[in-house]
């Protein structure tokens, strides 16, 4: 959640950011207000306990018919008392609600507007030109059948629509992208960690998940657990509650899980092969740091995706994504999206976000600050960031860049050590 007391002294900024996700800038008002009432509340309810502890003293002291009244008038007082902290308790509640609901403040620089105006920041390689080469590229799924790495048919006998089996070469190559990208992650000082998939409300709504409204996540109601659409959900839960020490500089994870979607608002669309699916497998970095050094982070993830991405020696480009297109946790994205030949377009492979201190307030993350005489000093929320390193999907632009035309697949260099040397996937019909 924002940082409340930094809102009520800068409204103006809230509300520009407000705007620049094409959000409500009242609520900023809303919070401001929220806020004096539960202020007003907590004031009338302690004035009124106090008052009650010094009345207490006065009937102890009383005689008589004094003291019948003033036992009256104590009755009295218990009752406003206890109105009171009821109200002071709805006035909390109303604050948090709307705190809750509230997005992130986003960075200078995000550009303004919804998903058309994203910015493309650059483009890195360049996509093959077919007919030069003088065939038709396949779509990822047709590859997929023919070289029996993909099996769509007894993913929906056995689960139902945009469930799949990964079958032999279609497995391996899933698992040697997954482990090449955990070691670079080891190499650049992450621990590696496979974590649950199922996870507590308390942990889905602090990352910056809406449990009651969302209508991508898979809830198991007998249970009430929820289960996860990307590992950063308990990455970020490990350390609830917690005060971390950064004082050796950030701490970096990488979370290696199956993941689950509902992709509700996505019927009738990406519906032929693995590239919007209910369940994939994802290697999710994810960074706590103090949080000036976050934007720094924000740009090491990015390059780590994108050293991924160069070696499966893929054409891609870089986007800013504009604000209205943020999810509500996010000061600020970046995706790569890769290119996609049967379908002539650039498609989502990457994505890396920069929560600042929203995740770690609603999770009660912080670490111990240092004062000027080395001695410590007080604790404050840290920053968390994630980005993806490799998922299910990337399968889809890597079968289509690197096919040939007799329907073989060229494997990238970087991958070959993890699939035994392997250079060419050839078709088994």
């Amino acid at each position: 959640m924002i940082d409340i007391k930094d809102l009520i002294e800068n409204p103006e900024k809230y509300k520009a950011s407000q705007r620049a996700r094409q959000a409500d800038e009242s609520a900023v008002d809303q919070l401001i207000a929220a806020s004096e009432a539960r202020s007003a509340a907590i004031t009338r309810f302690e004035t009124l306990r106090a008052e009650q502890k010094s009345f207490g003293k006065k009937v102890a002291q009383a005689q008589g018919d004094q003291k019948q009244q003033l036992l009256a008038e104590v009755k009295q007082l218990a009752e406003n008392v206890k109105a009171a902290e009821a109200e002071s308790n709805q006035a909390q509640d109303e604050l948090r609600r709307l705190q809750g609901a509230f997005p992130n403040l986003i960075h200078e620089g995000v550009p303004s507007g919804g998903e058309e105006d994203s910015i493309t920041l650059r483009h890195e390689g360049t996509p093959r030109d077919f007919a030069a080469e003088g065939f038709e590229p396949k779509d990822h799924l047709a590859l997929a059948e023919s070289l029996g790495a993909v099996d769509m048919e007894r993913g929906a006998k056995v689960s139902g629509a945009r469930f799949y089996f990964l079958t032999g070469i279609g497995a391996r190559l899933e698992l040697a992208m997954m482990q090449m990208g955990l070691d670079q992650a080891v190499r650049a000082g992450f621990t590696p960690m496979i974590t649950p998939t199922l996870v507590r409300p308390e942990t889905m709504a602090g990352t910056g998940f809406d449990v009651e409204h969302d209508d991508e996540i898979y809830r198991l109601e007998r249970d009430d657990l929820y289960l996860v659409g990307t590992s950063e959900v308990a990455i970020a839960g490990f350390h609830a509650d917690e005060i971390l020490d950064l004082s050796a500089g950030p701490e970096r994870i990488a979370g290696w899980s199956t993941c689950y979607r509902r992709e509700a608002g996505s019927h009738g669309k990406d519906t032929r092969g693995i590239l919007r699916v209910h369940q994939f497998n994802k290697l999710e970095m994810f960074i706590y740091c103090s949080p000036e050094d976050s934007v720094t982070e924000h740009q090491r993830l990015l390059a780590w995706e994108e050293e991924m991405l160069q070696k499966m020696e893929l054409p891609y480009r870089v986007v800013d994504i504009a604000a209205g297109d943020l999810g509500l946790s996010a000061a600020r994205k970046f995706d790569c999206e890769g290119w996609v030949p049967s379908q002539s377009t650039y498609r989502e492979l990457t994505s890396t976000s920069d929560c600042t201190t929203f995740q770690s307030r609603r999770l009660n993350i912080r670490e111990r600050t240092t004062k000027d005489d080395g001695s410590k000093g007080a604790t404050r929320p840290v920053a968390t960031l994630n980005g993806t390193l490799a998922t299910t999907r990337w399968l889809v632009a890597i079968l289509e860049n690197h096919q040939q035309a007799d329907g073989s697949v060229r494997v990238p260099q970087a991958l070959r050590p993890y699939l035994g040397g392997l250079e060419v996937i050839e078709p088994l019909r």
